[in-house]
């Protein structure tokens, strides 16, 4: 008993000495945090001046030369101040749900969303509603802190919130928030972004324009109504709007109509240049920088934009898609230009007008709009068409093959499980697959040269099967095409532009053609200074080989080879630009969606893309040649024109000084491929191969044996040998396979499922154009071999004897496998007899200028079987003067 009552003692003084403990640590603590709080706050400005504000300078962004100002990051503050009770409650409340649902029950710090927002950047996750920083926090952060990101900084923003919240009520703290906040494009409060984006004043906001304006400040560029990311921005509209329905501020019926709501904005007011180009800059800047230090950190960005050439491009643009759209009804269009030598942006013209005139009514951002202004189609997901073929080809080349392999053009069906007639779209539930060329022709063989200058579209399907859909995709990933991420999503239409990529991407990535294999990272900005001059980033000519010489070099041999997209584009389109060397592709997507024009010179890559945002059709005529290829061709002719100035002018362009890039100067033009100029030579005879050269592989001429019937050899009598012309027609398949693409090992052609479809295809084209299959022979000749050559020696007279009279006896030894035919004999050049019979000799007189001269003699013999194998010996021997 008395050791339990000293047991309890020692429990309870135990509990007293850590109840101490736990006091002194807590006031300990409590202290800590005071001196802290005074540490930190002795440089704190006072939260009293609600409208005291720390001078910010703007970040100003130039073209390459760094005299023209693109544009001036809120350089401009557009702000009206409008007290609290003239703001609606639906700016509030949308304000609150998105950014700071617990506003009204905290003291400035919510601990529990920086709980759950830590938490979030631990998982890798991104918080789409609200972050760690209260509305308080925040307005601190914009009204007198700097834009570093530090710990330092978060602690001084604490502080100030909470003595913010102990200063102030929490509408006037919500009200400045609101007139403080930026929105983008200038326009800082909702008063200004109200007037702003829709022309009226805050009290009249709809409670969708009031979700959508509450969805701008977390990222002002990348939300912008005027970028390219509305589908983005809509989406956390609507998100703001399921928000306020579940925390009561708005009915379920109020939240249908505001999400249906179409909206229209005004179209900006503010002066920019270049404006789908600066606004890619900018948001690429607030991606490395972050927001708020691109905002605020007066940062001076020197892009790689060559002014002359944007604005060139800018209007040949607008030109251009004013013809189309009374052409093609095509309302929309983009350019890109880009120095391949160094992957340098320097034009962008992202749609026809940035700044033109409010959309049609009835049409807004994102629903049915064939033009949207500030939508920048360069970045923007589109199908290339064609355009995406010379991908594959070079796959193709990489592999083996050559612009001078044959395929047959003909109708094919691709799916193995489809019967190979043509014509064919379903079959016992089965999705069959056979494509059609642009102008529903076949033209049978052709080299792929042909097939990819004429693009064709059965011969690049069959390309992207022989090159592998992986290997191509992995080749154009490895030259800058950034999309194709979802391999599973593509067949063997994607030769044929069935995935999405950007326009962007494909001129950088035609850049890596044009400089044999090269790839140069697209870049759009040559230096950034911070205030105090400092360099903080500057660009560096940084190169990878994507791609080996002579496949880049093949590629552009094919692509600026006129003559050979002449039957189909003709001599004299707008691909063609005179003298000037330039591969130039097109590409025209299903149903005439999109149009596609992208080419380069050795020292410029243009790419252009013309349709409707909406993917509506275009007319028929609408092709990448009608509807991209004259707006290219116009702008990189007038480039020329453009720089041939400049360089008269010592422009420091690295563009300049370019204009006598022609066919005559190797210096500026492209290099040949090796093997080029074998191209087009006749075909050589023999069993060589014929599927990776020439014109043709049917109707061939072989060297044959009489004898045998097999193929001649070296060893085989010039009197046995005969031409004969075979004829034959087979799909490549039947010679090679996708990893044996010279056809040097043998293979079994019925093993490849394309085999049955590819080959019945040929052979039905070989029974309309009357070529019998009649293949020569596989073998060569076994009779006339070395195994089967006679053995044959001259005894008589001897190597090197003297001989004395006036006859001479030649006698030999031969044999022969298949048995002796006949022995010739010779003296000097002349032949003097033949013996067909052993011991296969001769005797004859010497002539008698033989004695005039005396000296060295040859006498030879040659021994024949009955297959006239031959065999020959020779012996010299000295002639003595007769006595």
């Amino acid at each position: 008993m008395r050791k339990k009552r000293a047991h309890k003692r020692k429990i309870k003084e135990t509990f007293r000495k850590l109840s101490w403990w736990a006091l002194y640590a807590a006031i300990a603590g409590a202290f800590c945090v005071l001196i802290l709080a005074f540490y930190f706050a002795k440089d704190l400005p006072d939260p009293k001046k609600l409208e005291g504000r720390q001078i910010v300078e703007s970040t100003k962004i130039y073209d390459r030369t760094g005299k023209v100002l693109l544009y001036d990051i809120h350089g401009e503050e557009k702000r009206t101040v409008i007290p609290f009770g003239q703001m609606p409650d639906t700016i509030k409340k949308a304000t609150l749900v998105i950014e700071d649902a617990n506003f009204y029950y905290h003291f400035g710090v919510d601990f529990k969303g920086i709980i759950r927002a830590i938490w979030v950047n631990i998982k890798g996750g991104q918080i789409y509603g609200q972050g760690g920083s209260t509305i308080t926090q925040q307005f601190i952060k914009n009204s007198f802190l700097t834009p570093e990101k530090s710990y330092t900084r978060k602690i001084k923003e604490a502080i100030l919130a909470v003595e913010m919240e102990i200063r102030y009520s929490k509408d006037e703290i919500l009200g400045a928030y609101l007139n403080q906040i930026p929105y983008g494009s200038n326009a800082y409060g909702v008063e200004a972004a109200a007037q702003t984006f829709f022309g009226k004043p805050a009290k009249d906001l709809t409670i969708a324009q009031s979700a959508l304006l509450a969805a701008l400040p977390q990222a002002p560029s990348y939300y912008s109504p005027y970028g390219s990311h509305y589908d983005s921005l809509k989406a956390r509209q609507e998100y703001i709007l399921s928000r306020m329905k579940d925390f009561g501020f708005i009915t379920e019926d109020e939240e249908k109509t505001a999400k249906e709501e179409i909206l229209t904005f005004i179209p900006p007011k503010a002066t920019i240049k270049a404006p789908h180009f600066v606004m890619y800059v900018k948001e690429y800047l607030e991606e490395e920088y972050g927001k708020e230090y691109v905002e605020k950190g007066g940062l001076k960005v020197y892009t790689t934009l060559d002014w002359e050439l944007e604005q060139l491009a800018e209007q040949i643009l607008l030109d251009g898609v004013k013809e189309n759209e009374k052409k093609y009804r095509s309302f929309n269009g983009a350019l890109v230009s880009i120095d391949p030598k160094t992957g340098q942006i320097l034009a962008m013209a992202g749609s026809k007008d940035y700044f033109a005139e409010p959309l049609p009514k009835g049409c807004s951002p994102g629903k049915t709009c064939k033009f949207e202004p500030n939508v920048n189609v360069a970045i923007r997901d589109r199908q290339p068409g064609s355009s995406f073929k010379p991908f594959a080809y070079a796959a193709a080349f990489k592999k083996g093959f050559t612009p001078e392999t044959i395929l047959f053009d003909l109708p094919t069906e691709f799916n193995p499980s489809c019967p190979a007639s043509a014509g064919y779209t379903n079959y016992q539930g089965q999705q069959c697959y056979n494509p059609q060329n642009y102008d529903g022709n076949f033209r049978g063989p052709v080299s792929m040269r042909n097939a990819l200058a004429q693009s064709l579209n059965i011969p690049a399907v069959k390309t992207l099967y022989l090159a592998g859909a992986n290997q191509t995709i992995n080749l154009a990933q490895d030259m800058g095409i950034t999309t194709l991420k979802d391999r599973f999503r593509y067949g063997l239409a994607l030769v044929l532009g069935g995935g999405e990529v950007k326009l962007l991407d494909m001129v950088a990535s035609f850049g890596a053609f044009a400089q044999e294999g090269i790839k140069r990272q697209k870049t759009p900005v040559l230096k950034i200074e911070k205030t105090d001059n400092e360099i903080i980033e500057e660009y560096k000519d940084e190169s990878i080989k994507v791609l080996d010489e002579q496949t880049a070099r093949q590629i552009s041999s094919v692509l600026s080879d006129n003559s050979a997209r002449a039957p189909v584009f003709g001599s004299n389109s707008p691909l063609f630009l005179g003298e000037r060397p330039v591969a130039v592709k097109t590409g025209t997507t299903q149903e005439y969606r999109d149009a596609w024009t992208i080419g380069y010179t050795p020292s410029l890559v243009v790419g252009v893309w013309a349709g409707n945002n909406d993917n509506t059709p275009m007319t028929k005529e609408g092709a990448g040649l009608y509807a991209a290829a004259p707006i290219w061709n116009s702008f990189i002719k007038k480039a020329y024109e453009l720089k041939q100035k400049a360089y008269l002018s010592a422009d420091s362009s690295p563009f300049a000084g370019k204009e006598n890039e022609t066919a005559a100067n190797d210096q500026n033009s492209f290099w040949l491929p090796e093997g080029a100029e074998e191209f087009n030579k006749p075909e050589p005879s023999g069993a060589e191969k014929p599927v990776l050269r020439g014109n043709t592989f049917f109707e061939k001429t072989y060297k044959i044996d009489k004898s045998s019937g097999k193929l001649a050899t070296d060893l085989t009598p010039p009197e046995l040998i005969e031409e004969k012309k075979y004829s034959e027609a087979h799909c490549i398949l039947f010679y090679v396979n996708k990893d044996d693409p010279r056809g040097e090992n043998p293979s079994d052609p019925y093993s490849d499922p394309q085999f049955t479809n590819w080959e019945a295809a040929v052979l039905e084209w070989a029974k309309d154009n009357n070529i019998s299959q009649n293949p020569p022979p596989t073998q060569y000749d076994d009779i006339h071999i070395s195994q089967n050559l006679p053995s044959i020696k001259i005894t008589s007279p001897e190597k090197n004897s003297l001989v004395s009279g006036k006859t001479i006896k030649i006698t030999t030894q031969a044999t022969a496998t298949l048995g002796m035919k006949q022995v010739d004999f010779f003296y000097g050049d002349n032949f003097i007899g033949t013996d067909t019979s052993f011991p296969f000799e001769i005797i004859f007189p010497l002539p008698s200028d033989s004695y005039e001269n005396g000296g060295k003699k040859t006498i030879k013999a040659v021994a024949y079987d009955t297959a006239l194998n031959r065999q020959e010996d020779t012996v010299v021997f000295f002639l003595l003067f007769p006595q």
